[in-house]
């Protein structure tokens, strides 16, 4: 479950990415470095996980366990970091994959 919902988060932050580039980059993009501070200082948030998108874009989901705030993230190869989705709730789940090694 985790693997598919990794896998669900980086295709649509990619996807996001790619439809909303020019857009996304005047609103709601950043230096690396800015952005990573503003999750750090302004919402307690840590990076959860990170994966490789197309182009050598990297996907990062930051989350705080103390709020559940929770950021996904999108740096290009310039160093840019994109805003993909933000939202509450956030949980760390630890969910074994159904006998065959299929999942559900």
């Amino acid at each position: 479950m985790m693997k598919t919902l990794h896998t669900m988060a980086l295709s649509l932050g990619f996807g996001l990415l790619m439809a909303q580039q020019l857009q996304a980059q005047e609103q709601n993009c950043a230096p690396r470095p800015a952005v990573l501070a503003k999750l750090t200082d302004q919402f307690g948030e840590t990076r959860q996980s990170i994966g490789l998108a197309a182009q050598g874009s990297v996907v990062e989901v930051f989350a705080s366990a103390d709020t559940g705030s929770w950021t996904i993230i999108v740096t290009l190869p310039n160093g840019m970091s994109c805003l993909i989705a933000a939202g509450q709730s956030f949980e760390t789940l630890a969910e074994l994959l159904p006998a065959g090694g299929k999942d559900v």
